[in-house]
């Protein structure tokens, strides 16, 4: 697992010449990582404001990225697998007719799976960048930056998932499959625009 190493092994793993982990195991990393910087700052013993309305709130969003953060890390090692079946499917044997259909049958299977695993990083992403906006009005003010950076990593995230879900679309021959998933993407990428700005205008009003 993925996960389970050290982070100088992780690192590793990611600078190889193994297609897995790519850009997708990355991609839910940055936002893994975001949801616990997230997580963090709705822990602190402080608020910005001291309220207990403010502490009630954070708490609240405390559980749901705990939540977020561990279907995110899952996601790590869900992207390397499914693209390893991709790789699988494609190396299947294609000298009879059978082979040819089951080879194709197998590659149609594996690309919706590989599309599957980033599309749903984008929804945890964004579903995390909605407890942002609460964690950048509410938490503690010294620890913006931190919730700054922990945007900034969701964003990432919900970017590079977007790209590996367009590049495995293009393999996908289910044409209404493609459009709805488009459909979402764009949906999802125009929210996580809101969301952003809106974190970040509350960041900034110090």
């Amino acid at each position: 697992m993925l996960v389970d190493r050290a982070v100088r092994d992780l690192i590793a793993a990611f600078g190889s010449s193994d297609p897995t982990p790519g850009g997708g195991s990355a991609s839910a990393l940055a936002s893994a990582l975001g949801a616990s910087l997230l997580q963090m700052v709705a822990s602190l013993p402080k608020t910005r404001g001291g309220s207990e309305d403010e502490r009630s709130a954070l708490a609240t969003t405390t559980r749901s990225l705990i939540d977020l953060r561990r279907q995110l890390t899952d996601a790590i090692d869900a992207d390397a697998a499914a693209y390893d079946q991709v790789v699988s499917a494609y190396k299947r044997p294609k000298t009879t007719a059978d082979e040819q259909q089951a080879r194709k049958t197998a590659i149609q299977r594996a690309l919706r799976a590989a599309t599957d695993v980033p599309l749903g990083v984008m929804r945890l992403s964004a579903r995390a960048l909605a407890q942002a906006e609460i964690v950048a009005e509410h938490g503690h003010g010294a620890a913006a930056s931190d919730v700054g950076v922990a945007v900034a990593l969701l964003r990432t995230g919900v970017y590079g998932a977007g790209l590996n879900v367009d590049i495995n679309l293009g393999g996908v021959a289910d044409a209404g499959y493609v459009e709805e998933v488009r459909a979402e993407c764009a949906r999802l990428s125009a929210e996580v625009a809101v969301r952003v700005e809106r974190a970040e205008s509350l960041l900034r009003r110090g």
